[in-house]
């Protein structure tokens, strides 16, 4: 059996919507423990190769940490899923580098097991840099845009 994007993206939707703390999927090939620390969810992965065991680390980096510029503000994913930046395939994008948005411009759309979600700016100013590509998948609270406040 083959895991796909999709089944991937399913497990981790129900096990954010889930009271879990820990889950453990094993395969002939690999044992993979992930573990709910505070908001966020880490793993360890052992080969069946040998007893090569990863380190425990962050299942996604969440790039909204990142520090920001004074006068700036971070858009982020408001959930898991494939970021697009534009409503179809060949269309402009929604905003570009520069554009003016506000609280309510659509910046992008996660698409979310076969559901297209529109994801708000949430925030007044300038796009200043786009820091998720398009057809990316990002988790949750992944940074996608840096914007600059008036």
């Amino acid at each position: 059996m083959t895991l796909t994007h999709d089944d991937v993206q399913e497990i981790l939707k129900l096990l954010d919507a889930s009271d879990f703390d820990e889950a453990e999927i094993e395969t002939p090939r690999f044992k993979l423990t992930l573990r709910r620390q505070g908001g966020s969810w880490t793993r360890e992965t052992e080969t069946k190769r040998g007893d090569t065991a990863q380190s425990s680390a962050p299942v996604a980096r969440k790039r909204s940490e990142e520090t920001l510029e004074p006068g700036m503000a971070a858009i982020a994913a408001p959930l898991i899923g494939t970021f697009y930046r534009a409503p179809k395939p060949g269309a402009d994008p929604f905003v570009v580098v520069g554009s003016t948005v506000d609280e309510n411009t659509v910046i992008g759309i996660i698409e979310t097991m076969k559901l297209m979600n529109s994801v708000p700016a949430g925030v007044r100013g300038t796009i200043a840099e786009i820091t998720a590509e398009n057809a990316e998948f990002v988790e949750h609270g992944r940074m996608l845009m840096k914007v600059r406040l008036p």
